[in-house]
C-alpha cells in the first residue's frame, strides 16, 4: 500500500490543491492521498488563520468526490506547533503497515526547508514528492539537494534522488493552476466572485459560514 500526504494552511483548499493530489497519486500509482491541514503552522505564526474546524471541514467537503482523497485531523489532535517532523512520525506509527509513505510538498516551501525543526531527520520517515510553484522552478532542486548535504544521489530516471535512509525524492510536474488561497481570501474580502476556483461546496460553505468578508470574519 502507497500513500500519500499532503499538507498546507488549506485556507481555503482549492482547485489547485486538489488536481495537484489526484495527478500525483497516478502518476506514482498511490492509493490515497490524505489532505492534512496544519492546526498551528510556525511558519504563519502571527498572521490571521481560520480556524482550524472551519479549515478541515473545507477539506472534508473538497475530498469527498474523489476515491482518491481523504483528510486527517491528527494536527488538530495534537497541541502546540504543527511541525511536519512530528506529523511523519505519526503517520510511520499510525500507517507503520504501509508499504511506503510519500510526503507532497511545494518546491516553494522545500526550499525553504533549512528553517524546517530537524530537516534533516525528515527524510527517514517518507519519500518526498516536490511538485514545481511559480518562481520555484524544479530545475533548481538538483543544486539545492547538494546544498542540503542530505546525500541525495541521482538515479538512472531523471526526476528520482536516492537518499542515505533508502527513501527516494521525486520530482514531478503536474498541470499548472494559477490559485492561491491568498487570491481567494482577497476577491472574497472586496466581494468579488470566487466562484470555480475553489469546489461548489468549499464555495457554500464560505458563504454559509462568511469566512473571508472585509471585517475579517474567520
Amino acid at each position: 500500500m502507497k500513500l500519500g500526504f499532503l499538507g498546507g494552511t488549506f485556507d481555503p483548499i482549492h482547485l489547485g490543491h486538489l488536481r495537484s493530489a489526484e495527478e500525483i497519486a497516478e502518476s506514482l500509482g498511490l492509493e490515497k492521498v490524505y489532505l492534512i491541514p496544519a492546526a498551528l503552522p510556525p511558519h504563519k505564526t502571527g498572521q490571521p488563520v481560520s480556524s482550524f474546524p472551519h479549515r478541515i471541514a473545507m477539506a472534508r467537503s473538497a475530498a469527498e468526490k474523489s476515491p482518491l482523497l481523504d483528510v486527517l485531523d491528527l494536527e488538530g489532535r495534537r497541541p502546540g506547533i504543527s511541525y511536519s517532523i512530528e506529523t511523519l512520525k505519526e503517520l510511520n506509527s499510525l500507517f507503520s503497515e504501509a508499504e511506503d509513505l510519500y510526503f507532497i510538498i511545494g518546491t516553494d516551501a522545500f526550499f525553504e526547508i533549512r528553517t524546517w525543526k530537524s530537516y534533516r531527520n525528515l527524510f527517514k520517515y517518507a519519500h518526498f514528492v516536490l511538485v514545481e510553484r511559480p518562481g520555484f522552478p524544479l530545475s533548481r532542486t538538483p543544486a539545492l539537494l547538494e546544498e542540503l548535504e542530505i546525500g541525495a544521489s541521482p538515479l538512472g530516471g531523471e526526476g528520482d534522488f536516492l537518499l542515505p535512509s533508502g527513501r527516494h525524492i521525486f520530482l514531478v510536474s503536474v498541470t499548472h493552476m494559477d490559485i492561491s488561497s491568498t487570491r481567494i481570501r482577497n476577491l472574497r474580502g472586496k466581494g468579488k466572485s470566487i466562484r470555480f476556483l475553489i469546489p461548489e461546496s468549499v464555495h457554500d460553505y464560505i458563504v454559509q459560514e462568511g469566512l473571508y468578508l472585509s471585517d475579517g470574519n474567520h
